[in-house]
């Protein structure tokens, strides 16, 4: 099969994220649906820096977790959507801090899955305003993609595989996470209502 008919196959089986009925408190919705896969929001919470909220994030889950480790290890469908809250989060500020996250979640190592980070940084080249909305999502046995305001991004298809995902989804949950508060947040069950 062609590459480019692999790239249609996956997009086809996620056939845009849908979202549940139930809605948790901070506006996220209470579930997503990925392929064949029911997500649940596990935990959500704001990044913030310099006392200034940047994004708001939720972490989906097939089922509620606590453990961040475990989440890293697991070998399942996951999404981390995140809705930009400033306008002082531009492209270039988010794929830098991005870099940093690598560097931190890999201990400064990132050389094994440079090509991904290269790779992945491409989905981030275009404008980003306040209110965009980024959902990132790792599909085992394929990779991340990246669906930015209901539309997937790029034409590198799915980037990385299990390795990637880990460091991409440590910078939010590793031991030394981008916020701390944001990744306690996520690791937080939410009230849906």
């Amino acid at each position: 099969m062609s590459r480019h008919l692999s790239i249609s196959a996956i997009l086809i089986a996620l056939s845009c994220i849908c979202i549940g009925n139930a809605v948790a408190e901070d506006g996220l919705p209470g579930q997503m649906k990925v392929g064949e896969h029911r997500l649940v929001l596990n935990g959500a919470g704001v990044r913030t820096k310099a006392f200034l909220e940047l994004y708001s994030a939720g972490l989906y889950l097939t089922q509620p977790s606590n453990n961040s480790a475990t989440i890293l290890a697991a070998e399942e469908p996951m999404v981390l959507r995140i809705k930009i809250t400033s306008s002082f989060v531009s492209q270039s500020s988010l794929v830098d801090s991005l870099e940093d996250g690598f560097k931190n979640t890999t201990g400064g190592n990132t050389r094994e899955i440079r090509k991904e980070i290269d790779q992945f940084r491409e989905l981030f080249k275009g404008n980003i305003t306040k209110g965009d909305v980024f959902d990132i999502i790792y599909i085992p046995n394929r990779g991340v993609l990246v669906n930015k305001n209901g539309k997937y991004v790029g034409d590198v298809g799915a980037v990385g595989g299990t390795k990637f995902k880990q460091a991409l989804f440590g910078i939010w949950l590793s031991d030394k996470p981008a916020d701390t508060a944001l990744k306690q947040a996520l690791l937080t069950p939410q009230k849906i209502r």
